[in-house]
């Protein structure tokens, strides 16, 4: 029995310097995979990040939905089709997704927060400016439709919520200079967010342990390290657009990104409370 509380304090001990080191800073979350479908892993999911906040910290939440985007445009008869991992986004098919990413996910992934005793604030990159997008140009010359990609971003709403003790959600929704709105990936979006708000740390959640190579997780991976297993095609599929994305936040000042399975209940507090972590963190050197 002694044993085991001495493994429990150690635990706590662990915690507490993180704790300490984490407070006053901004994490920003890339919420996604099954921990965004599995009922008890939202539960999960919304009960940690009320602890981060309750803690010191200042979480802020990018969103996907693609799974979900798609069923809802197969229910209204509309045609699924995506090239090199982009939808492509008709103006039909952009007010679903609109519908779907800004209206339901959001304001679900509110209501956990909400209920676990947060005070969360659903932002579209519409909403104060937050995201200017601009049309995506394919490399092959093909018309994607509305998708964007990040031309810059405002975060000056998201530091007055962040004030105020709110955890804003926010969608990836996009709007350009003529009023058009885009379909922007939720990765890249997390990215760009995270280093225009300079926060301390980005996660992406997804439903692997992190990157694997020949079978085994890489732990930690430096910038350079993780550019030659994308071009060495280690990293691939839609692990990628993670790295990617963590990548362009560890060079532009986010002092490390990790990515981490989702699958695993409380997954965001092993990984920020223990010095372990778990899935792969990405360092600038």
């Amino acid at each position: 029995m002694a044993s085991f509380t001495e493994e429990k304090k150690k635990l706590l001990l662990e915690a507490l310097s993180y704790i300490k080191s984490f407070n006053g800073k901004i994490v920003v979350i890339k919420y996604g995979g099954a921990a965004m479908i599995e009922e008890q892993l939202k539960h999960d999911f919304a009960q940690d990040i009320v602890l981060l906040q309750s803690l010191g910290m200042l979480p802020v939440i990018i969103h996907g939905g693609g799974p979900e985007v798609s069923k809802a445009m197969e229910r209204l008869g509309q045609e699924v089709s995506f090239i090199d991992g982009l939808r492509v986004t008709s103006s039909e098919n952009l007010k679903v997704a609109e519908m779907v990413l800004s209206g339901t996910i959001n304001k679900e992934i509110i209501t956990h927060l909400n209920t676990f005793g947060g005070k969360a604030v659903g932002v579209s990159g519409k909403d104060g400016l937050l995201i200017e997008a601009r049309k995506k140009s394919h490399h092959g010359g093909i018309d994607l439709g509305f998708v964007g990609e990040i031309a810059s971003v405002n975060p000056e709403l998201l530091l007055v919520l962040l004030k105020q003790d709110f955890i804003p959600v926010v969608s990836p929704i996009g709007l350009g200079k003529d009023g058009t709105t885009y379909n922007i990936n939720a990765d890249t979006t997390a990215s760009r967010i995270a280093v225009a708000l300079g926060a301390h740390k980005i996660i992406f959640m997804t439903d692997v342990d992190g990157v694997l190579e020949e079978g085994k997780l890489c732990a930690q991976l430096s910038a350079n390290e993780a550019e030659k297993l994308i071009k060495q095609k280690v990293i691939g599929g839609g692990m990628a657009p993670k790295v990617e994305a963590g990548l362009f936040c560890v060079k532009n000042g986010v002092e490390s990104a990790q990515i981490i399975n989702g699958t695993d209940p409380h997954s965001v507090i092993a990984e920020l409370f223990t010095d372990q972590g778990i899935g792969t963190k990405i360092v600038l050197k």
